[in-house]
C-alpha cells in the first residue's frame, strides 16, 4: 500500500503520477464545463492520459507542487467503490482507489489515490472522443505520430516466431503421431504418415532454417519443453457447484501440447457428474441431449488458445458449474472485433500460425468458423447464445449455458434441418431473435428465404413470427386437438397482449380461419389439457399460456 511519504518523493513526470488538490467539487468527466478543451482537466480524463501512458497514478488531496503537499480532497469520499465501478464502466478499465489520511496536522486530512494500468496492447483510450496525452501541465489530443506507434503494437503473430533453444527433441512423439493421424484422417496431407518429421513441420511452416516455431511448442511440444520456454501456456479447468462460490471443488492444469491436451480438456469436463444429460420429450420418442455439447466445447477452447495473446500472462482458464462453462483468456478482443460484429467480421486470429495448422488437422473446419459453430450449435439445441458481455480490453470471457430454455425450439430446429439439410448461423439467429420478438438487428438477406420456405411467417403486431412447424410437437398437437396454424394464431394472440388476453382479443386473431363459436369452443379445449390456463369471471376473464 502506498503512503503520503513515498508520494511526497515522487516527480509527476519521471514516475508517471499527476497530483490535484481537488479539495472541493473537483469534475469527475468535465463537469459543467462546455469548452472541450477545458472538459478534459476532470478525473476521468486524467485517468485516460495516465492509460495511454502505459499506466500511473492520478493522486487527489496533494499539491503539484514538489514536494506535493498535503491539502486533502473530498473527492468520491464515501462512494470510492461506486468510483471505481463506473470507471470502469465508462474505459472498461480497472483502476484501484486507495484512501489515505494524514494525521500530522491538527486536521485529518484525505489523500485519494487512484492506481491506474495500462491502457491495452494496441489500443488507445479516449475521453469524449479524444485520445489525451499528459503534456507539461496540459491534457491535450495525442499527436498522430503516438498514436500510430500504439496502432502499430497489435499483436503480431507471436507463434510464427522462432523460440530460441526449441530443437526437435523437445516435441513429444506422441503428438507428433496425433498430428500424422489427424492429417491422413481427414486428407489434409495423405503422405503425412510416411515424411520425415523434418520436412513436415517445414511444410507445415513449423519450423525454418533458423529453427522450430512457438506454434510447434504449443501444439507438439513436451510438457517440461513448455513449462521451460512459454509458461503461460497453461488451460486450468476448475469444477464448482455454484458459480458464485470463491472456492473451487475441483482443479486440474494442462500444460501439454495442444493436440493431446484439446481430448484430456474435453474428457476432464465431460464427465458424467459434471455433463448430465438433459432429456426432452418428444414422445413417444426421448430425447437425450448432454448438457455442454463437445463440438461447442471444443470449439470455445480452440478459439482461446488460437485468439490469445500470449505476450500476457495468465492462462486460459475454464471455470465449469452445472449451469454453465466460462471459459477466460488473456487479451481483448483482436483490432476490428467487438461484440456487433462477431458473426461478421473476418476472424483476425493473433496465432495465425497455430490456427493454419489445426485448421489443417481437421479440429476445426476453416479458421474463423468457430463462433459460427457455437452459435449454431447453442440455438439449434434451444440455449442461450454464447455470452461474450463480460468480455474487456485485456481478456476475452465467453460463457456457455447448459439449460435448454425452449424444447419446442429445439424440436422445430431439428424438424427444420431434417427437411432442409444443416440452417446457417445467421438464418438460426435470425429465428432465435423472432422466437424473443427482438427483430431490431435481424440479417435481413435471409429473411425472403426463410418466409418462402416456411421458417417464419409475417404477423400484423410482431412483423415476423416462428412459422407452424414451431407448433408441431406441443401437446395439442400431438393429441389432435387442433392444427398447427391454428394454435399458432392462439398462441401469439394471448403473447401479445402480455400473456392475459380476453376471448374477443383471441377470435380478433382467428376469425379468418375459425368462426366465433370454433375459438371459444377450441379455447375451452385448450384449458381443459392444461395448455392454457384461465382467470377471471365473465368480462374479465382472460387467458395464459402455461410456460
Amino acid at each position: 500500500m502506498t503512503t503520503i511519504e513515498e508520494l511526497r518523493l515522487l516527480r509527476e513526470r519521471e514516475d508517471h503520477v499527476e497530483f490535484k488538490e481537488a479539495k472541493h467539487n473537483y469534475p469527475f468527466a468535465g463537469g459543467q464545463k462546455t469548452n472541450p478543451t477545458d472538459r478534459r482537466h476532470c478525473v476521468l480524463g486524467y485517468v485516460v492520459a495516465l492509460a495511454n501512458e502505459r499506466g500511473g497514478r492520478l493522486v487527489l488531496g496533494m499539491a503539484d507542487a514538489y514536494p506535493h503537499l498535503v491539502v486533502g480532497s473530498d473527492f468520491a469520499e464515501g462512494q470510492v467503490g461506486a468510483l471505481e465501478d463506473e470507471i470502469y464502466t465508462r474505459l472498461r478499465i480497472r483502476v484501484h482507489a486507495e484512501e489515505l489520511f494524514d494525521e500530522s496536522g491538527k486536521d485529518k486530512l484525505r489523500v485519494l489515490v487512484l492506481n491506474i494500468p495500462s491502457r491495452p496492447l494496441g489500443k488507445a483510450l479516449r475521453f469524449e472522443g479524444v485520445p489525451l496525452m499528459r503534456v507539461g501541465d496540459s491534457l491535450r489530443e495525442m499527436d498522430d505520430a503516438e498514436y500510430f506507434s500504439i496502432l502499430q503494437e497489435q499483436d503480431p503473430d507471436f507463434s510464427a516466431r522462432i523460440c530460441p533453444g526449441l530443437i526437435i527433441e523437445d516435441l513429444d512423439d506422441r503428438a507428433v503421431e496425433e498430428l500424422r493421424r489427424l492429417m491422413r484422417v481427414n486428407r489434409r496431407h495423405l503422405a503425412a504418415g510416411d515424411m520425415p518429421l523434418n520436412q513436415l513441420l517445414s511444410d507445415l511452416n513449423l519450423s525454418s532454417v533458423n529453427g522450430l516455431t512457438y506454434a510447434a511448442l504449443i501444439l507438439l511440444g513436451k510438457s517440461e519443453a513448455i513449462s521451460h520456454y512459454l509458461p503461460q501456456q497453461n488451460v486450468v479447468v476448475e469444477y464448482r457447484s455454484n458459480p458464485e462460490e470463491i472456492r473451487y471443488s475441483a482443479r486440474k492444469e494442462f500444460r501439454e501440447p495442444l493436440l493431446l491436451g484439446i481430448k484430456h480438456i474435453w474428457e476432464y469436463i465431460n464427465q458424467p457428474a459434471s455433463n448430465p444429460l438433459l432429456h426432452i420429450m418428444n414422445l413417444p420418442e426421448i430425447i437425450d441431449v448432454p448438457s455442454f455439447n463437445e463440438e461447442t466445447i471444443r470449439e470455445a477452447v480452440l478459439n482461446a488458445c488460437i485468439h490469445r495473446s500470449l505476450q500476457m500472462g495468465g492462462d486460459i482458464l475454464i471455470r465449469q458449474s452445472p449451469g454453465q462453462i466460462e471459459i477466460t483468456n488473456p487479451g481483448g478482443f483482436p483490432y476490428g472485433v467487438n461484440l456487433g460484429n462477431l458473426l461478421t467480421v473476418n476472424s483476425s486470429p493473433r496465432s495465425r500460425l497455430m490456427a493454419e495448422v489445426i485448421e489443417k488437422t481437421g479440429l476445426i473446419e476453416r479458421s474463423g468458423q468457430g463462433i459460427d459453430i457455437m452459435f449454431a450449435n447453442c440455438i439449434g439445441e434451444g440455449r442461450n447464445i454464447p455470452d461474450f458481455s463480460h468480455s474487456d480490453d485485456y481478456q476475452v470471457s465467453l460463457i456457455i449455458r447448459s439449460e435448454i430454455i425452449d424444447e419446442y425450439f429445439f424440436l422445430f430446429v431439428r424438424r427444420l434441418k431434417e427437411r432442409n439439410g444443416q440452417l446457417d448461423a445467421f438464418t438460426l439467429v435470425n429465428l432465435y431473435d423472432i422466437r424473443r420478438h427482438h427483430i431490431d438487428h435481424l440479417y435481413d438477406e435471409k429473411l425472403s428465404v426463410m418466409l418462402e420456405k416456411g421458417y417464419i411467417l409475417q404477423h400484423p403486431y410482431y412483423k415476423y413470427v416462428l412459422g407452424e412447424d414451431y407448433f408441431a410437437a406441443m401437446h395439442p398437437i400431438k393429441i389432435g386437438i387442433c392444427e398447427s396454424h391454428q394454435l399458432l394464431r392462439v398462441y401469439y394472440a394471448i403473447e401479445e397482449k402480455g400473456n392475459q388476453a380476453s376471448i374477443s382479443d383471441i377470435v380478433m386473431r382467428t376469425e379468418d380461419i375459425l368462426t366465433q363459436k370454433q375459438t371459444r369452443t377450441l379455447v375451452d379445449k385448450l384449458v381443459g389439457c392444461g395448455f392454457l390456463s384461465v382467470s377471471g369471471n365473465g368480462r374479465s376473464t382472460r387467458y395464459s399460456l402455461k410456460k
